[in-house]
């Protein structure tokens, strides 16, 4: 059995799955904030409790926000002050007297709709998350990369590249991100980034789903948004496609809830890629909430 942890900073979800990846237990705790003796509890709890229901020592794979092993083998996950700074993955091997794989949560995700059945067939597998920030995870034969500081599909921090000042304009604003540089896609391509547009050019502060709904009555701007938005996207992912050249792209996140998304971006890619570039398939992430656990269980698919 595959066990695989999602670990947020308010939650610890846990996923069993069988050799068929098939969700067969699921459960959730809230996270520890401040023990980190509490939080190790709370993983091999969960842990021997799976066990117990199973009567298997199951494999247990975890994904966590940030970088899950630093040089020196501790974690760094703000969002999880209990155990970021700590040893994580080498003190729940030791207890749980088994391996136990780290990745971050963005590269579970990417790994979760790789191993899909239906997406199985992809050699090259590219995840990208459009929801509170942008990011996502590669995939090749089913493992995920990682890259030497974790931060391989970190892809919300590439800055906005020429044609997309040129689209939008040289005056437009570089807007700072939170990794503290300035003209970030993240923070144009966001859900956030979304409604920051639209009140730019058209003065009204609303949110993105507000904004979607003007969409679908027909509403004027909101339909001229919509066009910018997927040029600027189609923008930057035409760079990131012609480095990364994947068979697949699967789209999560808030806005991969937004259908014409991966409906239009297929047409809109070929003029940002070179003439003999194959516009990759582009699919809607199929696991919704699950799939932090899915992917986290899987890490270990390829033993």
């Amino acid at each position: 059995m595959y066990y695989g942890f999602d670990i947020g900073g308010t939650k610890i979800a846990l996923g069993v799955f069988d050799k068929q990846r098939r969700l067969q237990w699921e459960t959730r705790v809230p996270t520890p904030r401040d023990s980190y003796d509490a939080f190790l509890d709370a993983v091999c709890n969960l842990v021997m409790e799976a066990d117990q229901r199973f009567g298997i020592k199951g494999s247990v794979g975890i994904g966590i926000p940030g970088m899950p092993e630093t040089e020196d083998g501790t974690l760094y996950a703000a969002n999880v002050p209990a155990a970021s700074g700590k040893p994580l993955r080498a003190d729940l091997s030791a207890r749980l007297d088994r391996d136990v794989r780290l990745d971050n949560d963005a590269n579970c995700f990417a790994l979760s709709e790789a191993w899909d059945d239906e997406f199985t067939q992809y050699p090259l597998v590219m995840g990208l998350i459009l929801g509170t920030g942008v990011g996502g995870g590669l995939v090749l034969n089913g493992k995920s990369i990682t890259g030497r500081s974790y931060i391989t599909g970190e892809f919300g921090h590439i800055r906005l590249p020429v044609d997309a000042l040129t689209l939008m304009g040289f005056d437009f604003p570089l807007r700072r991100c939170g990794c503290g540089q300035l003209g970030c896609i993240e923070s144009y391509l966001s859900g956030g980034g979304f409604a920051w547009l639209y009140q730019h050019y058209y003065h009204q502060p609303l949110d993105a789903r507000e904004i979607i709904a003007l969409w679908e009555q027909g509403d004027e701007h909101a339909r001229a948004h919509v066009e910018r938005y997927l040029d600027l996207l189609a923008v930057c992912l035409g760079n990131i496609l012609t480095i990364v050249d994947p068979d697949l792209v699967v789209i999560g996140g808030g806005l991969s809830n937004f259908t014409a998304i991966t409906t239009q971006l297929t047409d809109r890619l070929p003029r940002h890629l070179l003439p003999v570039a194959r516009v990759p398939r582009i699919e809607q992430a199929r696991h919704g909430d699950a799939g932090g656990m899915r992917g986290a269980a899987f890490l270990h698919l390829t033993d």
